[in-house]
Order: C-alpha cells, then structure tokens, then sequence
C-alpha cells in the first residue's frame, strides 16, 4: 500500500473508534510518527493532508526539521529528553514536547526558555501505567506531585498527559494502562494549578490506537501504519 492509502485507511479506523465514544474524527490529533523514515516519504505524507509530525530523537530531528520548514504545522518532540539535548532541541521550535517525567530536566528546559529569551513551551507529563521499568515516565502514584512542582515554573504550560501501553496481545491489560491515565487526566482537570491546562490525552499507536481512543485519547502517535516497517541504516 502506498502512504496516501495508508492514510485513508488509518483515518477510516480513527473515525470509526472516535463513533464508539460519540466522537467525531476531527477530535483527534494525529502525531505522524517520522522516526528512521526519510524525508522523500516524510513529504509524501505531509502532501496527503498529514499537518503534525512527531520525532523520538534531537539528533534525527536536527536533521530532518529543518529540510521540511513550511511543510508541517508542528513539530512535536515525543522521545524521552535528556537535560543536555534541550540546547539542540529548543532551536527546532517544538510546538509539544511530550515526554517530560523528571522535575530536573522541566527545571533545566525552564531556565534555558528564560536565559534565551523564548516563549512559553507547551509539555505533557509523560507517566509510567504499565509498570515497564524499561519504560520512562513518572510512576502514576507520583504524577499530581510532579504537575504541581511544575506548574510553578514560569516557561512551561502542561497541556495534558502521555503514556505508552503495554506491548501485549491482552487487551484488557493494554486497556487498562489508558484508563489509568484517563482517570488521572479527568482529576488534574479539576485542579486550581496555574500553568497547567489538561487539554491532551496523548496514548496508543500502531497497535493499539483504537484501544485508546476508545478509552479517551484524543491525541495518538502513528509511524508504522502511515510509513510502513521502521527503516534503520546499514
């Protein structure tokens, strides 16, 4: 299949799981997964009406982001961030940075938001629900303490909450990590924080997108089912 068909038929599926909870297909964001693909496919994409493109890795994104200025209308960073990669990242323009689970790293993005003079950034608070230590993201017991520390910091506004599901064939353990962060993100909505909007419920991908739309996500992370396979260098 080629990647307007695979387009097509993504959208159809988003449509499909959105009805199940009496949503409608525009409600959900959809992040183009670009990790290892080259930018001929990455552009053939962005010329089938894709506009949010998503990169894992500062370096990757070093490269590509600025071969596709004009093409995309955002960027957003949805790999885990280390503290000393936010002077390469920053430059880039990120509209989202999903992937923020540390106080220290929020800290260090805030301070060099404020020394070069940059506007405000928008995050989500990355959380572990599935347990993985393999994983990142802050342990969802830990998740309201972390908002609120953050919440202080002038530079970063959270605009909502990600996580990544299980990789498992049961589905009621994959569910069971996006009602997890469902239940937290409807709680911190209602929260008097400053800085701090819950707009985004960031979950679910290739395998299981439509698990977490149905349990809420109005933002996913798609590579595979838009660019086929991952293609990594010799």
């Amino acid at each position: 299949m080629k990647i307007k068909e695979n387009i097509a038929e993504l959208n159809r599926r988003i449509e499909i799981a959105a009805e199940k909870t009496n949503r409608s297909r525009n409600e959900i964001k959809l992040i183009a997964v670009t990790k290892t693909h080259p930018l001929p496919k990455i552009e053939e994409a962005l010329d089938c009406d894709l506009q949010f493109i998503g990169e894992n890795k500062v370096q990757e994104a070093e490269e590509k982001i600025p071969k596709l200025q004009g093409k995309y209308e955002e960027f957003h960073f949805i790999g885990h961030l280390q503290s000393n990669k936010i002077k390469k990242l920053m430059p880039l323009k990120p509209s989202l940075i999903h992937s923020i689970d540390k106080f220290s790293t929020a800290k260090k993005l805030n301070n060099y938001i404020i020394k070069q003079q940059l506007p405000v950034q928008e995050i989500l608070v990355q959380v572990n629900t599935s347990g993985e230590e393999s994983k990142f993201g802050i342990n969802p017991r830990d998740t309201e303490a972390l908002i609120e520390k953050i919440s202080q910091l002038s530079h970063l506004q959270i605009k909502g909450l990600m996580t990544i599901g299980l990789f498992t064939d049961d589905e009621k353990k994959i569910r069971k990590c996006f009602q997890i962060l469902k239940e937290q993100f409807e709680k911190f909505k209602k929260m008097p924080w400053k800085n701090v909007q819950m707009k985004y419920l960031s979950m679910g991908m290739t395998n299981d997108f439509e698990i977490a739309i149905e349990e809420g996500a109005n933002m996913i992370r798609v590579g595979t089912a838009i660019f086929g396979a991952r293609e990594y260098r010799g």
